[in-house]
């Protein structure tokens, strides 16, 4: 095919797997799930008596659904592309890659796409459940085609900055967080361009325009609408959905274009380069001061053999010879300096802190996050300087605060960057082969788990502070006041100790880096998503918020399955498994609670549910580290 051989291999070989089927059989009845649940609220609270209400039943369901999947797709396509090249470069396979006869193009477009056919695959299959959708009414097949058309091309995207990216940065670390900055950098940008803030009209198109085209988010909801805006000058191009079209497109032959030009330039990188010469630059010292030994030794040996005499004595032919040795290269030793750093008492946490353990470009991390930050900052500064900063709940609309919408972002990509560097923080020790030299020295399970929670978070500061400095300002500037900054600092404290250890947890349980990265980013994701449905679907068909239990218990248990499956399958314990169905359930009452403005009870709630599963999947770190990385199972006796 003309993507090369790498992705004609795993085209023929995901198909093969048994994963690849459980997936989309899982996506497919999430989404009927979604559609049952949304079902039961709407005939608990309302009563049904035409077919109009049918009709605007499938409408709503479907505005809700699409932008669900939108953003589900968009995480998988840009995590598993980028997941899949740096998954190449850890184990330094890339670098045979590009000993083999494949171009660069080949290799970029081959495995970006091959890494993409599961993301595809879930699109596809979700096809016949928005065309059931035709049986409510309110949705047409035209519309369904535009929702369609929007995801795939989002997803094709995604998947390119993914890839540019891991091709580009050594680290698997940096690699994630620069992929989900990026991504969320451009939905800024359209926000700001929507606000005309750079121009009002460009090409003839209203700044409205150009920012909802290149929004995917807002995209998917102008496909979703029935009547879409074609009119003007965007006529030619197919509307606003047509215009989106082309500016992804445009986007994905301007990042690969990149990716295929640079590949090589980029890999192997500079560090592995300079590591390589290095060593080699040693190993060749090494041989030849042997070499230079040995033949000193010789002439010495010659010269004693020569020149001893009956009258020598033993003693001194003993101190040269102790001399020669002493000089030999197996004798040198490295001279040090008084002024030497000194090791603290846990020599994990001590390299976490105070190395650059995971190099210096991610400097580049936190510049652009601190970028993000100012940006929600000046957003919210606006919203307090005009008065619609504060939340005054009297219309429709109105449910969430208007301050939710820059802070909820910038909060999302702070958990997403911590959760990834909590879990590259083990996979890349695996990977370099040296989480087993660490398992044979003397350090405690103890040392390890808490060197490694202390510096993520040491490492990931600015990440931490900036939320909780925003929300202070806030607090200053009469936007929230001093009982909502409290719950929001402890609760925002609270779930990052939670992705902190879950991102070690997963990283010691499963042995595959691809798929703990997968799973633990995954979790903080559908936890953030599931979050976002629920008030969705109860604001959208319902305002009786108190009794929507039962509507939501098949939602409640799905997630809690699936929690059990991400954390706690591999080592089950009690205490994981009550943690899993326990978050769920908690989030949901914190929900509800959060609807009705009980804020002390989501506090409550929240901090209780997450802080009880930190501390479950923190003591089997502990106390059966051996199990915990999988050098014994749980039932042997040694």
């Amino acid at each position: 095919m003309f993507v090369g051989p790498v992705f004609t291999r795993e085209a023929a070989v995901t198909p093969r797997r048994s994963k690849f089927y459980v997936y989309r059989a899982v996506y497919v009845a999430a989404l009927f799930l979604l559609m049952c649940t949304a079902w039961l609220v709407l005939a608990g609270t309302q009563v049904i008596a035409s077919v109009g209400d049918m009709a605007r039943f499938g409408a709503s369901i479907f505005q809700i659904l699409a932008p669900i999947q939108l953003c589900l797709v968009i995480f998988f396509a840009a995590f598993s592309a980028a997941g899949a090249v740096a998954q190449e470069k850890d184990r330094k396979t890339l670098i045979l890659l590009l000993m083999t006869r494949l171009n660069n193009s080949e290799l970029v477009l081959g495995k970006m796409l091959a890494s993409l056919i599961s993301v595809f695959a879930l699109i596809m299959a979700a096809t016949p459940v928005f065309c059931a959708l035709f049986l409510f009414g309110g949705v047409s097949a035209a519309q369904v085609a535009r929702v369609l058309l929007v995801t795939f091309i989002s997803a094709l995207a995604a998947g390119t900055i993914g890839s540019t990216m891991a091709l580009w940065r050594e680290k698997t670390f940096q690699t994630l967080a620069l992929t989900a900055m990026l991504i969320m950098v451009l939905l800024g940008v359209s926000w700001l361009v929507a606000d005309r803030f750079f121009f009002d009209r460009a090409l003839g198109i209203s700044a409205a325009q150009w920012g909802t085209a290149m929004n995917p988010i807002w995209a998917v909801l102008e496909a979703a609408n029935p009547f879409p805006a074609s009119a003007g000058n965007l006529a030619p191009v197919g509307g606003v959905i047509g215009l989106h079209v082309l500016i992804m497109t445009g986007g994905i032959v301007l990042l690969n274009g990149i990716a295929i030009a640079l590949v090589r330039v980029w890999n192997p990188s500079r560090e592995t380069r300079r590591g390589k010469d290095m060593e080699a630059q040693q190993q060749e010292e090494s041989i030849w001061g042997a070499e230079h030994d040995m033949a000193q030794i010789d002439e010495a040996s010659a010269e004693n053999e020569t020149t001893q005499t009956e009258t020598t004595q033993p003693a001194t032919a003993r101190r040269d010879n102790e001399s020669l040795r002493a000089g030999h290269v197996d004798a040198r030793t490295t001279e040090v300096k008084n002024d030497h750093r000194t090791v603290w008492e846990n020599p994990i946490l001590w390299r976490e802190t105070q190395t650059w353990a995971y190099g210096r470009k991610v400097l580049i991390i936190k510049f652009v996050y601190l970028l993000l930050a100012a940006a929600a900052g000046y957003l919210l500064y606006d919203m307090v300087a005009s008065g619609t900063a504060v939340y005054r709940g009297d219309q429709l609309g109105t449910t969430i605060p208007p301050i939710a919408w820059p802070m909820v972002p910038l909060f999302l990509i702070s958990l997403v960057i911590v959760n990834a560097l909590a879990v590259t923080s083990v996979t890349n020790e695996r990977d370099g082969q040296a989480l087993d030299l660490l398992l044979v020295t003397d350090i405690s399970p103890k040392e390890f788990t808490f060197g490694k929670l202390w510096g993520v978070m040491w490492v990931t500061r600015e990440m931490i502070l900036a939320p909780l400095a925003i929300a202070a300002y806030l607090w200053f500037a009469g936007a929230m006041n001093v009982e909502s900054f409290m719950y929001v600092s402890l609760g925002l404290a609270v779930m990052y100790f939670f992705v902190t250890m879950l991102g070690l947890h997963c990283g010691m349980v499963y042995a595959n880096s691809r798929t703990a990265i997968g799973v633990s980013l995954g979790t903080v994701f559908f936890l953030f998503l599931g979050v976002i449905t629920c008030i969705l679907l109860m604001i959208s068909f319902t305002e009786s918020f108190t009794f929507q239990l039962f509507p939501f218990l098949g939602f409640i248990a799905g997630g809690g399955m699936g929690l059990y499956v991400a954390i706690g399958y591999r080592n089950p314990s009690p205490a994981i498994t009550f943690a899993a169905f326990t978050v769920p359930v908690g989030t949901f009452a914190a929900i509800v609670n959060f609807l009705l403005g009980k804020g002390m009870e989501v506090f409550i709630v929240i901090a209780l549910a997450y802080a009880f599963t930190f501390v479950a999947m923190l003591i089997p770190a502990i106390s059966d580290f051996d199990i915990e990385v999988g050098r014994r199972s749980g039932t042997d006796d040694a």
